[in-house]
């Protein structure tokens, strides 16, 4: 029986073991239905298996398979015999054979002729599979018409090619979780009390139930706000998906017609057809099919591997789904689809995942930020429970036993310390916390950040390592030529935004190419490059802009050179005879001769005629192949003998180059005589396979070596700097080789001066892989086996051993898919800041400061593979370019633009997100203390608050959240990202907060109390503990609110700047909320009547307001009194400190006196 997990297994395995394993599978199965005495009835079968021979209708004789895939024996065709039972053992025993043979040439020693048969033993088994085990024709693809029922049938056998979509939050869910706020369920808890108090005990009071409703209603505010951004966000996101999924479509064959089908319709035994030339993304597990024609297929295999360079596929090789076919074109039969695919079982694994990652490496379920909120939420309510308890208990010894009042005043006392009680409590701060994070998401996706968790905002500015992937995100993800060797001269382009093309044409180094030599690099890139790579163009300001290319990348590389030195490759190619199959000239193609490239010549050549007679062939390839074969040197001065120095000098540079990372290549040309004998081999040159070499392409004139490379993005170095200066590590992980690796970090900053060994005095300083200190590289198998260990024949993670490591490490190069989880995994969970010794051995010996706290980790992704460890990370970042669907759905933020330099702009945004919650705080918790001071004292002397619970619930919850929006309206700026990241364990109120606060606090108890207690005889009118709805309590609670306006103004700032006013008409948004908010409280004094508990309309004079203002405006100077106040007690502390070390540093020389005496 053939199951579907018996191809997927050929999927993972990927060898042509596994390819005879599947088709000796097949044929097991075959022989136990043939010695069965009557056939197998297809209803019986086990779901989810098919069996070899088997037509689309479960029955039918096997036919004989060629290695082309052609049958001479299938129904339908001239010699089939249906009665023959010869047919079905013939097949069989040739298959047996073949099966066979593949494992018998897999233990043989390596050599031409076995890897020659071992090619084509596989190249007929795949045909086979393709034939006999999943019945399709690699021709004519699936044939509907006979059965036009067999999609469903072969999707109801393997299953079909889509993931179950993950499971979408409902708004219920997302309320659900809105409400586990911790300060939430404390304001339902009061609301509650407030309205049984009111209603059941105070019921000659008609307005005593609007306290305890407007508090539920804040709740249920906050609560719909939150899950509708939520909710909203979630919705887009789908929407982006479907639309995405809607426009992948693919070739196949079926009825022996091409046509396109989307992703979703593709079923186990479709030939797929794919062509480089539209970069297919491959959409299931296949084998390639042979015989191969055109140009060989490679594919990038980046998204599952991270290894960037492409790699070759031959038929009966096994193509992954998730891969992108970047060069050639060929068939290949569908093996595993959805998630019998590999593509789909990692992304059915972070759907299962939920919103934690598996096993021991799950994360933290609160960011840093809602930590402390929480922290602080149970702190504010520790204090407001105490105060109440403090209020009641006063007032029971002040009222009752003291000034002797009746029993019947205990409600009302009760009453006054649940006032206390929601005083305290901070109602605006959860609306003002999901205001913040949803406005500054919003702008964040105009700076490239697309935010799909609100709290992923405040998390990224606290991070303290950044763990990014180098392909596309560190670098443009598009090779370039960024070296060259000319004319006895390297030309090596650091710079990422100037071009190699400009460094050639600089007319001021004398060591630049002349106007000819650049003409002979310009002819050769143009001439000996296929016409399948090309670059695409689009007209922008009359001009053409190149906007893209296809092809292969290194040949894609070349052209743009020859468009960065001014020249056009299509009209070079047009005005050259033999070259030309455009217009007049492509008469002439046939007088040209082109060598194509093989992996045996590891080169490939074009010849055209001269004007002047003969030809000239142009020849480009492997450096070392094409350097080999050359005699002669192309200098600015003409021709010179290729001398040892110039060898020596030229493979130095390729040297060079290749530790770098860079592809190297060669450029030589050759003239021939006319009558040139095209087929002629040489006997002393031979290829890179030992066969002969071309005559004509030997005796050569070397004049070029190119260094290419995927370059940097020329934003990076700049976004890596801003990030050592805000005290966030980068690390960079990568598939590709370490070379690579390292000249890419070592350009970007990640790796600097002091990574490297020391170098000797005169030694030359090259700053590669080789010369790196101990563990600042880890290739993925070195890194694995460091940080995992045995225990009982299970491999575990060893904290303890990666802890030796992760100080020290910049670059994990040939990382596996799963090397990111561990380490974003390792990262988090390190305790190592609590090691006090071996932090400051770090310091000494090797100048690591380790941060003091658990690792905060961003991490970027952008393939299959990452989906996990993005997860894991505390923020993680998808490709929005580059990205697969799985990594996005995985991902917190996805960036737009594939940029690092937009993490950074997201690191300044949640830093940002973090100070506009600090400066909200900063104002609500001014109001708080000096409120639940004033209602304290209020209890004490006359069992009242001056402010009524209503009142102060109008502060707290629409004053308050206007206010946390305006507060977080303020733009991000440059300074924030010169500050080191916030602990997990620092509090959120910072010292200057704490000064900030109580010294505006204590302003407004002088004033509320001096009101108070002689408001009331300064315009003699009745005090308010004797009149309900009074002017006194309302002149009270109108200077308490304009003096919160004001201060306002000043908490735009934590750092007691002098200036408060700065910037301030540069956020309209600020000041608009600070006028509305005036207007409303104007409102709210003159007509808000008894349901406000203020006096009656009309009854505040201009008096009144003058007074209420001016204590106001007051807070403006207060401040400036705080800071400097604040300033010199910090300079007599510096002074004080500065005077001990010193006493401490005398007292020292007078004991070493002594001591010498």
């Amino acid at each position: 029986v053939l199951a579907a997990a018996d191809l997927s297994t050929l999927s993972e395995e990927r060898t042509p073991l596994a390819l005879a394993t599947v088709l000796e599978k097949a044929l097991d199965h075959e022989a136990k239905s043939a010695a069965a005495k009557t056939p197998p009835v297809p209803e019986a079968r086990e779901a989810g298996t098919v069996g070899l021979g088997e037509q689309e209708d479960l029955d039918g004789p096997l036919p004989e398979i060629k290695r082309d895939g052609s049958s001479s024996a299938l129904p339908g065709s001239k010699d089939y015999d249906p009665e023959a039972p010869s047919n079905k053992a013939h097949i069989s025993s040739n298959l047996r054979n073949l099966v066979r043979k593949i494992r018998a040439l897999e233990e043989q020693p390596e050599s031409d002729s076995i890897r020659y048969q071992q090619q084509m033993a596989v190249e007929t088994a795949s045909n086979a599979l393709a034939t006999l085990v999943l019945k399709s024709s690699p021709e004519n693809g699936l044939d509907l018409h006979k059965n036009p029922h067999q999609l469903q049938k072969r999707k109801e056998i393997f299953g079909e090619n889509s993931i179950a979509p993950k499971r979408l939050t409902t708004f219920l869910e997302f309320c659900w979780e809105a409400v586990q706020d911790f300060v939430l369920i404390m304001l339902i808890i009061l609301g509650i009390i407030e309205i049984l108090l009111t209603t059941v005990l105070e019921k000659d009071n008609p307005y005593g139930w609007i306290e305890g409703v407007a508090i539920l209603f804040a709740v249920c505010i906050v609560v719909l706000v939150t899950a509708t951004i939520d909710n909203q966000k979630q919705k887009s996101f789908v929407q982006l998906s479907k639309t995405l999924n809607d426009t992948n479509t693919k070739t196949v064959i079926r009825n022996g017609q091409i046509m396109s089908v989307v992703d979703a319709d593709i079923v186990v035994g479709d030939i797929l057809s794919v062509n480089s030339h539209n970069s297919s993304n491959i959409p299931a597990d296949c084998v390639l099919l042979g015989p191969s024609t055109g140009s060989a297929l490679k594919m990038d295999e980046a998204s599952l591997t991270g290894e960037s360079k492409l790699v070759a596929k031959k038929p009966g090789d096994v193509v992954l789904s998730g891969t992108v076919a970047v060069q050639g074109s060929g068939k290949m039969v569908v093996i595993g689809v959805g998630v019998n695919s590999v593509a789909g079982k990692i992304k059915a694994r972070v759907y299962e995942a939920g919103n934690s990652s598996e096993g021991d490496m799950e994360g933290d379920s609160e960011t840093p930020l809602f930590a402390k909120l929480t922290e602080l939420a149970k702190q504010i309510a520790y204090a407001g429970t105490a105060a109440a308890v403090i209020t009641f208990l006063a007032s029971l010894i002040l009222g009752l036993v003291v000034q002797k009042a009746p029993p019947t005043e205990i409600i009302q006392y009760f009453i006054v310390a649940v006032t206390v009680l929601a005083v305290a409590v901070p109602e605006g701060l959860p609306l003002a916390v999901t205001l913040a994070l949803a406005f500054s998401s919003q702008r964040m996706t105009k700076d490239q950040n697309l935010v799909k968790h609100l709290d992923a905002c405040e998390t990224m500015g606290c991070a303290t390592t950044i763990c990014t992937d180098k392909t596309g995100t560190l670098t443009t993800n598009k090779m370039t030529a960024r070296a060259m060797y000319i004319n006895n001269s390297d030309f090596v382009c650091s710079n990422p935004s100037a071009t190699l093309g400009s460094m050639l044409l600089d007319s001021s180094n004398s060591a630049a190419p002349s106007t000819e030599l650049r003409s002979m690099v310009v002819d050769a890139i143009s001439i000996a490059t296929m016409n399948e790579s090309a670059l695409k163009f689009q007209e922008e300001s009359g001009k053409m802009v190149v906007i893209g290319s296809e092809g292969n990348p290194t040949e894609c590389a070349l052209l743009q050179l020859v468009e960065d030195l001014g020249f056009h490759y299509i009209s070079v190619r047009d005005k050259t005879r033999g070259r030309s199959d455009a217009g007049a000239m492509v008469q002439f193609l046939s007088e040209g001769k082109q060598f194509e490239f093989s992996s045996a010549r590891k080169m490939m050549s074009w010849a055209v005629p001269r004007l002047e007679g003969g030809y000239r062939i142009y020849c480009k390839g492997a450096s070392e192949v094409i350097f080999n074969r050359c005699t002669r040197v192309l200098l600015n001065i003409g021709e010179v003998s290729l001398s040892d120095d110039h060898r020596a000098a030229i493979a130095k540079t390729a040297e060079k180059y290749a530790q770098r990372g860079m592809r190297c290549l060669s450029l030589a040309y050759r003239d021939l005589s006319r009558g040139t004998d095209w087929e002629a081999k040489s006997n002393t040159t031979f290829n890179a396979d030992g066969s002969p070499a071309n005559e004509v392409e030997t005796d050569l004139v070397f004049f070029a070596l190119v260094g290419i490379e995927d370059p940097l993005r020329k934003e990076v170095p700049d976004a890596i700097q801003r990030c050592y200066e805000a005290g966030i590590d980068v690390r960079m992980v990568t598939g590709d080789n370490p070379n690579t690796a390292v000249s890419i970090a070592y350009q970007a900053g990640i790796l600097r001066h002091e990574h490297f060994r020391t170098f000797e005095a005169g030694e030359e300083q090259h700053y590669v892989a080789e010369n790196l200190k101990k563990n600042v590289l880890l290739e993925g198998k070195t890194f694995r086996e460091k940080v995992y260990r045995m225990v009982d024949g299970t491999k575990e993670f060893d904290q303890t051993a990666f802890d030796k490591i992760w100080p020290h490490l910049r670059v994990l190069a040939r990382s596996s898919p799963d090397d990111k989880l561990t380490l974003a995994h390792g990262l988090n969970q390190s305790t190592l800041f609590a090691d006090k010794e071996k932090v400051r051995k770090l310091f000494q010996e090797d100048g690591i400061t380790v941060f003091p706290d658990r690792q905060v980790i961003a991490m970027t992704g952008d393939g299959t593979n990452d989906a996990p460890a993005l997860k894991r990370a505390d923020i993680g970042f998808a490709m929005g370019i580059a990205g697969t669907q799985i990594a996005k759905d995985a991902a917190d933020i996805i960036l737009l633009d594939d940029n690092f330099a937009s993490i950074v702009t997201a690191a300044k945004w949640g830093r940002n997100v973090y100070a506009s919650i600090q400066k909200f705080l900063q104002f609500q918790l001014t109001v708080n203390i000096s409120a639940v001071t004033s209602a304290v004292v209020g209890a004490f002397a006359y069992q009242t608050s001056p402010l009524a619970a209503i009142q102060l619930l109008w502060v707290n919850l629409l004053m308050d959240s206007l206010a946390s929006l305006a507060l977080a309206s303020e733009p991000p700026n440059d300074e924030l990202l010169k500050r080191p990241p916030v602990n997990r364990s620092q509090h959120l109120i910072a010292k200057r907060m704490w000064a900030n606060m109580l010294g505006q606090a204590l302003y407004q108890i002088v004033v509320v109390l001096v009101l108070f207690f002689d408001g009331y005889t300064w315009f003699d009118i009745p005090p308010g503990w004797t009149t309900p709805y009074s002017v006194h309590y309302t002149i009270i609670f109108n200077s308490f609110v304009w003096m919160q306006l004001f201060n306002e103004i000043n908490c735009r700032n934590l750092d007691g700047e002098f200036n408060v006013f700065r910037g301030i008409l540069k956020n309209p948004l600020f000041c608009g909320i600070l006028v509305s908010t005036a207007i409303l409280q104007v409102i709210m004094v003159e007509f808000g009547s008894f349901a406000m508990s203020v006096s009656p309309p009309g009854s505040m004079t201009g008096k009144y307001w003058g007074v209420s203002l001016a204590f106001g405006v007051g807070s403006l100077p207060i401040q400036q009194i705080i800071n400097i106040i604040y300033l010199v007690f910090e300079k007599l502390k510096v002074s004080r400190n500065t005077h001990r070390e010193e006493s401490d540093k005398r007292l020292l020389r007078l004991s070493i006196g002594r001591v010498s005496g």
